[in-house]
């Protein structure tokens, strides 16, 4: 056979007095030591957090909002990209037919258990009715708690409509 067809293999014991040195003083250790040694020495960013809260960014997707036109009427027209789109299946829609030919929903569920805060039923959205707020502070004592219906989502909105507007039009440039 040719010299070719067996390659040399290294076993790890032929490093000479580098590598023996390097494994002598512990090199990689020091070396994470230092890394660890740089931070233990940094200045601290400690938040005393109910009193004090970081800042936010203005793309942060926190609690859901269904929201309304000035005159009071739901935006939502019920097209069910939202629920199509959501990775998670943690949307529900149900809507029925108006008099006048459009849809409205009867039924806009989020089960926040599920949900994966991805924002793709925001983007989604033709007409801007589902909004991902900056609230990030909500619990539930149970499970039931965390599940938003249409009720609950148009609550939100309502309450905090401005600061969705403010938001909104501040992201514009953006979308």
């Amino acid at each position: 056979m040719s010299s070719n067809m067996n390659p040399k293999v290294s076993t790890g014991k032929s490093q000479g007095l580098k590598g023996f040195l390097k494994s002598l003083f512990m090199f990689e250790l020091m070396q994470g030591l230092s890394v660890t040694g740089k931070f233990l020495f940094a200045r601290k960013f400690t938040l005393h957090y109910p009193d004090e809260k970081a800042p936010i960014s203005p793309r942060f997707r926190g609690l859901h909002a269904l929201r309304r036109y000035p005159n009071g009427e739901e935006r939502c027209i019920a097209c069910k990209l939202c629920e199509v789109v959501c990775p998670a299946l943690a949307i529900t829609i149900e809507s029925e037919q108006r008099e006048d030919g459009t849809r409205r929903t009867t039924r806009y569920d989020i089960d926040l258990t599920k949900c994966i805060f991805c924002g793709f039923c925001e983007e989604s959205c033709p007409v801007d009715s589902i909004v991902e707020t900056g609230i990030y502070e909500y619990h539930g004592e149970v499970a039931g708690d965390l599940y938003m219906t249409k009720e609950k989502l148009l609550a939100v909105g309502d309450k905090y409509e401005k600061d969705i507007a403010a938001a909104r039009a501040a992201d514009s440039a953006y979308r």
